[in-house]
């Protein structure tokens, strides 16, 4: 990966921070969050590059929230994301990105269950993921409306500030 210039450090920084201060500032609505929103303009917007703001918002989580078995799950939902984004960068229609991050509230659950199946085997994971269900199912329906409001602008700002400081 080519080396970041300084705006990229400050405008990634920015960005990662944001979507930590968005997400918290939201927390108490249960399982609706931006942060799916937020990854998938990244990865629309910078493609391998997305790992910055999204690793930044990770780091944030773990120096706020303190460490613990989850953490392990954002190492790879939240890229993973990211990167299915930048192979449906060209996708124009917002509900299709709609649809998308309402998918992925909707199996965010069944994402986690490769580290517990490491924790606790196939029946422990099993039963942790239906028993989240509801919680998936709020997920993705908060997913869903707030990428079909926002997805479109929020991209579309974030590649004009790109655009306007790369040189």
């Amino acid at each position: 990966m080519a080396k970041l210039q300084i705006r990229e450090v400050t405008l990634f920084g920015i960005l990662g921070a944001m979507t930590f201060a968005a997400k918290y500032v939201m927390s108490g609505l249960p399982n609706i969050e931006p942060v799916s929103l937020m990854v998938m303009v990244f990865g629309a917007v910078f493609g391998k590059k997305a790992v910055y703001p999204v690793y930044l918002y990770v780091l944030m989580e773990f120096l706020f929230y303190g460490l613990g078995i989850w953490n392990v799950m954002y190492l790879y939902i939240w890229p993973g994301l990211a990167f299915v984004a930048y192979l449906l960068r060209r996708m124009e229609s917002p509900m299709h990105w709609a649809l998308l991050s309402g998918a992925f509230g909707l199996l965010f659950g069944a994402a986690c269950m490769p580290v517990d199946i490491v924790i606790g085997g196939f029946s422990y994971a099993a039963a942790k993921w239906i028993s989240g269900i509801p919680f998936d199912i709020t997920h993705c329906i908060g997913n869903f409306a707030i990428a079909l409001i926002l997805f479109r602008p929020l991209h579309s700002l974030t590649q004009r500030l790109y655009a306007q400081m790369m040189p």
